[in-house]
C-alpha cells in the first residue's frame, strides 16, 4: 500500500463485536489473565503495551519501513532512550547543528557516562577523522534544526557500515511522508511525534523505528517498558487520528514552505534564506535526491542583527510567536533566545513553521511584519 492508505488503514487493528471503523480508546491499565496464567488479549499491563499503542507504533513502523518501533511520552524521551542503551564509555559523533534539547541531553545528562564530539556532517570526507576506538554511534539529523543543513545520509550509512556502528537519524522536520532514513541505509530513525505526525500542537510524544529487532534494539525496548516514559491511551489515539491526514498535510505544509522562502529570498531585509528546496541551498541536490518533498520549515537571517529580528516575530499578526514546529497554525520565533546563552545559533536567526493557512495571508502578514 502506499502511504496515503497505510496511514489510513494500517492502524485499526480491532475486529471489535460493534464493528468500530476508527479504533477506541482503550484506557484500562491492566488486562485479564486465563486459567494457565497467560494474556489471551496480547496485553499484561499498559505500561507494557496497550492496544492503543501497538496501533500507533505499527503504522509508525511501516510508514517509515521498519521492523518494529517505540513510541514514547516525548521526543526528548524517545532520543534519551538511544543513549541510555549505550554502554558506558561509548563515544557519539553528532551534528554541531543538533536540536538543542538533544545536545543538552548529552551535556548535562550524560557528561559522565557517554564521549561525544559535534562536527559538522555535511562534510562527509572529514568524518573518519573523528573516528575513535569506542566510538559506537553516528547521529545525523536531516534537515538540521534551525540550519537546515542536510546529510548525505546513503553516506553516512556507508561510513557505519564499513566501521560497524550504529546510525541514528532524527528526521523529524521530514516527517515518514517525506524522508525514509531506513531505506537510504539508517539503523534507527528518531521523530518528535509532538511536530508534523501530531500536526496539531495537542499532543506530545516520540517515536523510533528500526530497521530491524537485534541486541540493541531490545535494550530500547526494555528501556521503554521499564523506564517508562510511554505515551497515554488517549496521546496514542490522537497521533493516530493525525496520521491519518499526514501525507495531505504535508504537501501544504511543502507548498507553504518553498513559497515563503521564495518570497523572502528576493527580500530586501532578508540577509539569508535556510530552506533546503531552494536551488541556493548549499546541499539541496543531497535533499533533492533523498527527500520526496522540502517540508515547510525554514530559516532567516533579518538585517540589522537582533533588534530587526526580534522587531519582526514582535510585528506578526497571523503567525504565532511561540516554540515548537509542525502544526496546522504558522509558528514565527526569535530562536537564539529559545536556546540560551551558550547557544550558537546566529543572534539574528528567525526559525518559521509554515501552516496550512492560505499562502496569500502569510505573506502578507510577513510583509507588514518586514516593514
Amino acid at each position: 500500500m502506499k502511504p496515503e492508505t497505510l496511514a489510513i488503514h494500517s492502524g485499526n487493528l480491532y475486529k471489535s463485536a460493534t464493528g468500530d471503523v476508527t479504533p477506541p480508546i482503550s484506557l484500562s491499565t491492566t488486562f485479564l489473565r486465563d486459567e494457565q496464567g497467560g494474556y489471551p488479549g496480547g496485553h499484561m499491563y499498559s505500561r507494557v503495551s496497550n492496544p492503543n499503542r501497538t496501533a500507533l507504533e505499527k503504522v509508525l513502523s511501516e510508514l517509515e519501513h521498519g521492523e518494529d518501533a517505540c513510541t514514547f511520552s516525548s521526543g526528548n524521551a524517545a532520543g534519551m532512550s538511544i543513549f541510555q542503551a549505550l554502554k558506558p564509555g561509548s563515544h557519539i559523533i553528532a551534528p554541531d547543528d543538533m536540536y538543542w534539547g538533544f545536545k543538552k541531553q548529552l551535556q548535562s545528562i550524560f557528561e559522565y557516562t557517554l564521549e561525544f564530539d559535534f562536527i559538522d556532517l555535511t562534510k562527509t570526507e572529514e568524518i573518519e577523522a573523528f573516528l575513535k576506538p569506542n566510538t559506537v554511534m553516528i547521529w545525523a539529523e536531516s534537515p538540521s534544526n534551525p540550519l537546515l543543513k542536510i546529510t548525505d545520509i546513503p553516506a553516512i550509512a556507508a561510513i557505519t557500515r564499513k566501521h560497524n556502528l550504529i546510525f541514528a537519524c532524527d528526521s523529524t522536520f521530514a516527517s515518514p511522508c517525506l524522508q525514509n532514513p531506513i531505506q537510504l541505509g539508517a539503523d534507527i530513525v528518531m521523530h518528535s511525534s509532538t511536530k508534523y505526525i501530531g500536526g496539531h500542537s495537542d499532543v506530545l510524544g516520540g517515536a523510533l523505528i528500526t530497521s530491524k529487532r537485534n541486541e540493541y534494539w531490545e535494550k530500547i525496548r526494555n528501556i521503554q517498558q521499564i523506564g517508562g516514559a510511554v505515551p497515554s491511551p488517549f496521546d496514542c489515539y490522537l497521533l493516530l487520528r493525525s496520521i491519518k491526514t499526514l501525507s495531505y498535510r504535508m504537501q501544504g505544509h511543502c507548498h507553504n514552505g518553498m513559497a515563503l522562502a521564495l518570497f523572502l529570498e528576493k527580500h530586501p531585509k532578508i540577509e539569508t534564506v535556510y530552506y533546503p528546496g531552494l536551488n541556493t541551498h548549499p546541499l539541496h541536490k543531497i535533499a533533492a535526491a533523498q527527500m520526496t518533498g522540502f517540508g515547510g520549515m525554514l530559516s532567516i537571517l533579518v538585517k540589522g542583527g537582533v533588534t530587526e529580528a526580534k522587531k519582526v516575530v514582535n510585528s506578526v499578526k497571523i503567525f504565532a510567536q511561540a516554540t515548537s514546529l509542525g502544526g496546522v497554525e504558522s509558528l514565527i520565533e526569535h530562536r537564539a533566545s529559545v536556546e540560551g546563552p551558550d547557544t550558537k545559533t546566529p543572534q539574528n536567526l528567525i526559525r518559521i513553521s509554515a501552516g496550512l493557512e492560505h499562502i496569500d495571508d502569510l505573506i502578507s502578514d510577513l510583509e507588514q511584519a518586514l516593514n
